[in-house]
């Protein structure tokens, strides 16, 4: 019982979660479709943020990172020298997905281009309840000049906040990348799960297609029920980001489709790779990095998958809702750490 008992305070303090969580630590064979992937992609996207970890037992993973050949077979021998792999949480998992929205838009309010999205207002606090999406959506910041960009369908400016970044078409040709400036302090509240609540829907019939067409088809009252939700999301331009980088993550870099998720960083050090054993319709077995997080992703089974850009990644991610189990990749040393004594 006391091993027992070391091992979940271990697993606690390696990832800063509110309570003790059970940790289990797995051989590589039991991966399932651990060979069969491409580790050298997933060595890639481990590099682009590797650099921003200074804890102790991460540098000298990093400094092998950047030495490490590029081919499958190096890549490979780098992760399974160098890390082991640790259940934390109960499985099953949660995925869902996310992707980056792409959207015609105009600088400048017109018939059509009527709904706003807003750049972070100065009084904002981080962390401090500001206005409410009700009260944003019933013109509480008009006239102010916050306004980044006009978009032409309300719905679109929701999930452009879910999403967290976004590329916008201009009228006069232009194309802007906006991405997660803040938020209001209020906390997200799923609107398919307030479906499911209010007997209109089943849970296998929710998605986001299945959300923005119902909120269209019920108008005021699809409108209201986004207002469900009090969370709002503000937007910042992101310059100089070349249009094959994807958005900028929670690490302040781009991130990189099917290779990066947003996990929580309670149970999930940002940077970290994770092997990802998604089921459901389209299976996913695959190697990712912890880059992003988000305001739904809750807990150390519970991860987002970046499906990419544009409108068939979003019809990709909008149907994910699958189980299976997250692994994470644990500095060797750290690893053995966390098992329990005897």
């Amino acid at each position: 019982m006391r091993a027992a008992i070391r091992a979940l305070c271990l697993a606690f303090a390696m990832t800063g979660a509110a309570v003790p969580v059970p940790a289990q630590m797995l051989d590589f064979e039991a991966l399932d479709g651990w060979p069969a992937d491409d580790h050298r992609a997933a060595l890639r996207a481990f590099r682009d943020t590797c650099d921003l970890l200074d804890a102790s037992d991460w540098r000298p993973v990093c400094q092998a990172a950047a030495d490490a050949g590029d081919t499958d077979a190096s890549a490979r021998a780098f992760f399974e020298l160098l890390f082991r792999p640790v259940v934390i949480g109960r499985p099953p998992a949660l995925f869902t997905g996310y992707y980056e929205p792409e959207l015609d838009g105009s600088p400048v309010r017109t018939p059509r281009f009527a709904y706003p999205i807003y750049r972070r207002p100065p009084e904002l606090q981080e962390g401090a309840a500001y206005l409410t999406r009700a009260e944003i959506e019933g013109g509480a910041l008009r006239g102010r000049g916050l306004e980044l960009a006009w978009l032409e369908d309300p719905v679109e400016v929701y999930f452009l906040q879910v999403q967290g970044s976004g590329r916008v078409r201009m009228t006069d040709g232009r194309v802007i990348r906006v991405g997660y400036a803040g938020k209001n302090g209020h906390p997200y509240r799923s609107v398919g799960q307030e479906m499911i609540r209010r007997g209109s829907h089943t849970p296998d019939e929710v998605s986001a297609q299945e959300i923005k067409s119902y909120v269209r088809q019920t108008g005021a009252g699809g409108m209201a029920l986004l207002n469900h939700n009090p969370s709002y999301v503000f937007f910042r331009k992101i310059a100089d980001l070349p249009a094959e980088k994807g958005p900028i993550g929670a690490m302040g870099r781009s991130i990189t489709t099917l290779r990066s998720v947003a996990i929580d960083p309670a149970f999930t050090p940002l940077g970290a790779p994770v092997w990802v054993e998604k089921n459901g319709r389209s299976p996913l077995r695959r190697l990712m990095v912890a880059q992003d997080t988000g305001g739904a992703i809750k807990g150390p089974q519970r991860a987002d998958i970046f499906y990419g850009s544009g409108a068939r990644a979003g019809d990709e991610a909008g149907t994910v809702k699958d189980g299976g189990r997250l692994i994470l990749l644990v500095p060797i040393d750290r690893a053995y750490a966390m098992m329990p004594e005897g």
